[in-house]
């Protein structure tokens, strides 16, 4: 375990719907807060902090939602040290109350205009009262890494005489560093409650603050689902879970495969993307370019991955650019379970190459789009594009030439249409026609991909007779993915009529 002593199993307590909800711009509601809850409990977090009941109605209606939908999890709203917020949160049937008081010289002279005395008679009365109603109580000392230790210890002590339940130490503008909590936590885990650590992230510290206070005693970690929060945000449910799995190899007791679900379906709810270099959730946590890295995992995973990332619910993604090798698309291949010839590998190859050679990164989707594409086409095509010019401006009518091989004959014809698109379409049409009458009944276009360079991928419904299909094509350039699109429908459609004879002639 690397250091890490526990005395009892680590506890979390997940503030995404009151902390997080608390990032700029982000407002949840009741259904979006329930399905939040749930996915939480889930996960089976120990304490869900649903929110502060006496923020609004519309709050106060989504605690008690949560708190009678019979979950698992201990129902928390935060409270300042008011017994009317003990009574708000009493009528939302919570189990526990986060029970915050300023503890820093400065949050209680500017904030709240009173004294420590103050503070602290307001703390053991409230937390007083709410053991009276039957609450479980955490006090926590807001703004704790810039106060007076002493002051704060004694604060604690007097809420433990008044029954608090588990003690809270909040780092609230994120400047703690990890040798402090150990100290800090080294001390005050021997004051006689359970005591949390509640990180932020100002300096990008706030997962390993937590770590460091977990090893020196704290038995709870605040966390949020993707760190979300305040200004830089809070510790990360994602990041603090799987550190302690992964690094120091203790079972937190997370079901850990459905954090990837979860993180985005919070991103999803709030509207707040995550980042793609973001640990564990990010797009890219398990991404790895083609190169030396691809050819480590032909051998062993482990080479370049810290975890497995089905332990988090997530897949690998292989992404391809020029450099990329005949053993990294291979692999790719077999993680998309399709099995490819020589001929159709080296094909795929090229096309990754020539998309790399543009500047494109190749993402599995892309390579999945290719490789249907090349697996298509390569099935004994009967109509092959040899060339195609296309001609189209503003001042003039979009005009296209094709010359394609039908049934290994040469053939030579020109089509004009509303855009460049079209008139491809129509030329490719006019040559076909009388050995494959087809129509186009549907035609669509995806970004697969974003920026100017995407990969498009065109989707074509066709018919022929009472005959219909749907193929589709995939490049940098709309016009060829267009033509290719049309051509594998027409091959596959020309197919179709070849077996339905010769089914004809065995009967």
């Amino acid at each position: 375990m690397r250091g890490i002593d526990l005395s009892g199993r680590i506890r979390f307590l997940d503030t995404t719907l009151r902390d997080g909800e608390q990032t700029p711009g982000v407002s949840l509601g009741i259904d979006e807060k329930l399905t939040i809850a749930q996915g939480l409990d889930s996960l089976r977090m120990d304490v869900i902090e649903a929110g502060s009941a006496m923020t609004s109605e519309g709050e106060r209606l989504a605690i008690k939602a949560i708190a009678n939908s019979g979950l698992n999890a201990e129902i928390c709203s935060y409270v300042r040290a008011l017994t009317s917020d003990i009574d708000i949160a009493l009528a939302c049937d919570v189990d526990s109350v986060h029970l915050v008081v300023p503890v820093s010289d400065l949050h209680i002279k500017i904030k709240l205009k009173a004294d420590r005395e103050s503070v602290v008679r307001m703390a053991v009365d409230v937390t007083d009262y709410a053991k009276e109603h039957g609450l479980i109580v955490e006090l926590s000392g807001e703004d704790a890494s810039r106060s007076d230790l002493d002051f704060l210890a004694r604060l604690y002590r007097a809420g433990i005489e008044a029954g608090a339940d588990r003690l809270a130490f909040c780092d609230t503008v994120g400047v703690l560093v990890p040798e402090v909590a150990a100290e800090i936590f080294s001390r005050f885990s021997r004051l006689g409650a359970p005591i949390s650590i509640h990180c932020h992230n100002d300096f990008g510290m706030a997962t390993a603050n937590t770590i460091a206070a977990l090893r020196a005693g704290a038995s709870q970690a605040h966390v949020t689902v993707n760190g979300i929060g305040e200004r830089a945000g809070n510790a990360s449910l994602e990041e603090v879970v799987m550190a302690l799995e992964s690094l120091y190899q203790i079972d937190t007791g997370i079901r850990c495969e459905d954090i990837y679900q979860l993180s985005r379906t919070v991103a999803r709810m709030t509207g707040l993307l995550v980042a793609p270099n973001k640990a564990i959730v990010g797009e890219n946590a398990f991404t790895h370019e083609a190169g030396v890295h691809v050819h480590g995992l032909l051998a062993d995973t482990n080479t370049y991955e810290p975890m497995h990332p089905e332990s988090v619910g997530r897949k690998r993604r292989i992404v391809l650019g020029k450099h990329a090798g005949r053993a990294s698309v291979e692999l790719a291949m077999r993680e998309f379970g399709l099995s490819v010839t020589h001929q159709q590998l080296d094909e795929i190859v090229a096309r990754v190459k020539e998309l790399g050679d543009k500047g494109k990164r190749v993402s599995d989707v892309d390579l999945q789009s290719i490789a249907d594409t090349v697996l298509s086409i390569q099935m004994e095509p009967k109509v092959k594009l040899e060339e195609l010019t296309v001609v189209a401006g503003n001042t003039v009518t979009p005009t296209a030439s094709v010359k394609i091989l039908l049934a290994g004959n040469e053939r030579l014809e020109a089509g004009v249409g509303v855009g460049p698109v079209d008139a491809a379409i129509n030329a490719i049409r006019r040559a076909i026609s009388g050995v494959a009458d087809v129509r186009l009944d549907e035609y669509h276009v995806d970004a697969v991909t974003g920026g100017t360079n995407a990969l498009v991928e065109v989707w074509v419904t066709m018919a022929m007779a009472d005959r219909k299909i749907t193929a589709r094509g995939a490049g940098a350039d709309i016009i060829m993915a267009s033509v290719e699109a049309v051509i594998n429908g027409i091959n596959r459609l020309m197919r179709l009529e070849e077996e339905e004879i010769a089914r004809c002639r065995k009967a």
